[in-house]
């Protein structure tokens, strides 16, 4: 007594691309979504004003130059205060922006419906904000650096200024991935984008503060900083000063935030920071195995 109706419906018969086609689109939708793009302008105020932040010190050394001066920043300290403040709010804004909505609508299991393995997902949002995050810390040393070459005369000043570039750029790319996968295993701990955002909001100020007041306690203002293991020890209290101390272990001619670490300390500072690093990783891949048995 039934009938059956013929809606039209057909197999698809097209290409399949499987898992890494799949990682790449993940990724690449990701990086839009970090910058806002593809959504209403609301979502690109954080990461173009903090773009404009970041950028503004390269411009303040670009009209400085060309009234004659020298280059106002180096590349391998760009305006530290400028970066932990302008990455601290771009983190806690982009990063829960990345994860925190597949968390709360519990869609991860549809993800691992397809030829995904359960890290491919973490792995390609890490990799989509560690991108983000080299946007954001690297441009402005090619800004800073474009301004200060159209100065400069001569292929060997030119020449020079590439030299010094080239480990500012390193640099940036060692703080990309650090503060990305801290920021994003924090972030990934809460669907509710507002409670993920406060956390990683608070761990990177909150650290950074406590390492600031550390290091005054341990060289008050008016003496000369002191190689004390007060000092070192403050240094290790935060992200930001881990990331200074081993760029100065790694040969950074510039003065940072913690005095010269030393072998010893040096490598004490690279140990924490790998540490941190794999911790964070393996509590990505904790999480998403989790939520994608879920």
């Amino acid at each position: 007594t039934g009938v059956i109706h013929d809606l039209g419906y057909q197999r698809y018969a097209g290409d399949r691309y499987g898992r890494a086609a799949i990682v790449r689109t993940l990724t690449g939708y990701s990086l839009r979504s970090a910058f806002g793009l593809g959504r209403g302008a609301r979502a690109k105020i954080v990461p173009v004003g903090v773009f404009v932040l970041m950028c503004l010190p390269a411009v303040i050394s670009a009209f400085v130059v060309a009234r004659g001066g020298e280059r106002a920043f180096p590349y391998d300290a760009y305006s530290y205060p400028v970066r932990v403040v302008g990455m601290t709010i771009f983190l806690a804004a982009q990063a829960p922006e990345l994860v925190s909505r597949d968390l709360r609508h519990r869609v991860l299991p549809l993800y691992f419906a397809r030829p995904l393995r359960p890290a491919d997902y973490p792995l390609a949002k890490l990799a989509a904000l560690i991108a983000a995050c080299l946007v954001m810390l690297d441009f402005p040393l090619l800004l800073l650096y474009v301004g200060t070459i159209i100065g400069v005369h001569g292929p060997g000043a030119v020449w020079h200024q590439t030299v010094l570039l080239l480990p500012g750029l390193a640099v940036g790319l060692l703080w990309s991935v650090v503060l990305a996968t801290i920021a994003l295993a924090l972030a990934s701990f809460s669907g509710r984008r507002a409670i993920a955002a406060g956390a990683v909001a608070v761990f990177f100020f909150l650290t950074w503060v406590l390492s600031e007041v550390l290091g005054t306690v341990a060289s008050p203002p008016g003496h000369a900083v002191v190689s004390s293991t007060a000092a070192h020890v403050a240094g290790l209290v935060s992200p930001f000063t881990l990331l200074d101390g081993v760029r100065l272990w790694l040969g950074g001619t510039q003065p940072g935030q913690v005095p010269g670490p030393g072998s010893a300390w040096g490598t004490g500072y690279a140990l924490l920071l790998i540490a941190l690093v794999a911790a964070g990783l393996a509590a990505l891949m904790t999480r998403y195995r989790k939520a994608g048995a879920a």
